[in-house]
């Protein structure tokens, strides 16, 4: 005989179901927006750990494989850095390190980790890059170095640095660390000898220590993979921790036609100019122009790629490719990242009026 408790509990559980998913439906009615938030926050909240683990695997990947870099001029120590193995061909293996480190020197020494120092040879250095090439036989070497990806990486990845900074005798073989603190910084610098920021270099920035000595040293991933070139550092007043990198893809690039000994072929436009921003109050003739920012053309050389493309003196260069141009630091930077014998578009003031111009780049 069926019991009648079974069926009281059985009607009272189909009660409290309907009256459960009604008052769901009433929340979600009535208050969608914390009822939605709360659940979608339970569903994409994942837990983070993070372990504070050393470096030292890394370091040791890479560590044999960096050197001091010593710049001899008249058989005087001009000036020191650092520099890494990053490629061995048969018998002979390549350095990589700052065009700035060796320029002034007429001989170039470098020191490995176990004490014993090389002459090399400079295979090819470039100014803009701030990049050089150095060989020796590769049966001097230690280690070879591992490159990894500039472009993989992330800001906030841990990164670490090997270098000889102050004191190569003292300091050789310094490590320190930090991380990614940026991407394609464009950060103005001056070459050539210029007083003034002449160009604009695109690097990586880093909070790991980069003093004067770690110049040409790696800038190394977690996992012991070079990723970049140190190559500066801002040191001025309320400025601390601020060092930047080549990309390790733009250097290697650089380093291809280096180590061959071939000559890196930038364009030339022709032309004499000056950052309109600083001239413009002082001419009563610029003053009342309705532009703010660009490149004044003070001068026109003829048969290359500014006279020839329509390029006149007294027009204001205000952008290259639509990209707004503000100073010739900037300019110049634009015209590198082009090749001999690309079309390369300019918009110039004139007369009152915007002028588009193609131009065929040369070589000077």
């Amino acid at each position: 005989m069926k019991n009648r408790n079974d069926g009281k509990i059985w009607l009272v559980g189909v009660v409290m179901f309907f009256v459960g998913a009604i008052g769901l439906y009433m929340m979600m009615y009535f208050f969608p927006e914390p009822f939605v938030k709360t659940i979608t926050e339970q569903i994409i909240k994942k837990d983070v750990t993070v372990n504070e683990n050393g470096i030292a695997d890394a370091v040791e990947k890479v560590y044999d494989a960096v050197v001091v870099v010593k710049t001899y001029l008249k058989k005087e120590l001009y000036a020191t850095g650092t520099g890494f193995v990053y490629k061995k061909d048969g018998d002979k293996a390549f350095i990589l390190t700052n065009n700035h480190v060796i320029e002034k020197g007429d001989a170039i020494f470098v020191e490995f980790t176990d004490g014993h120092t090389v002459e090399t040879k400079v295979e090819g250095k470039d100014v803009y890059s701030d990049t050089a090439v150095l060989s020796l036989s590769s049966k001097e070497i230690l280690s070879v170095a591992e490159m990894g990806s500039s472009e993989d990486a992330r800001v906030g990845d841990t990164l670490f640095t090997v270098g000889a900074p102050l004191n190569a005798d003292t300091y050789s073989g310094t490590v320190t660390r930090g991380i990614l603190s940026g991407k394609n910084r464009l950060v103005a610098v001056s070459v050539d000898g210029s007083t003034k920021n002449n160009t604009m270099m695109s690097v990586l920035q880093t909070d790991a220590a980069i003093n004067s000595g770690n110049s040409g040293g790696p800038l190394v991933n977690s996992n012991g993979q070079v990723i970049g070139i140190n190559s500066l550092k801002l040191a001025t007043t309320g400025v601390e921790g601020m060092g930047f990198a080549i990309p390790i893809e733009t250097a290697l690039n650089y380093a291809a036609k280096e180590e061959k000994g071939e000559t890196i072929e930038r364009p030339y436009l022709g032309i004499e100019m000056q950052n309109f921003q600083d001239i413009k109050y002082f001419s009563a003739s610029l003053r009342n122009i309705p532009v703010e920012q660009g490149v004044y053309i003070s001068k026109v050389e003829k048969g290359y790629a500014a006279e020839v493309g329509g390029i006149k003196e007294g027009d204001i260069l205000i952008k290259v490719d639509d990209k707004e141009v503000t100073n010739y630091a900037y300019l110049r930077y634009l015209l590198y990242n082009h090749n001999v014998g690309d079309k390369m578009k300019v918009t110039v003031y004139r007369e009152d009026k915007n002028v588009d111009l193609e131009l065929s780049l040369t070589k000077k």
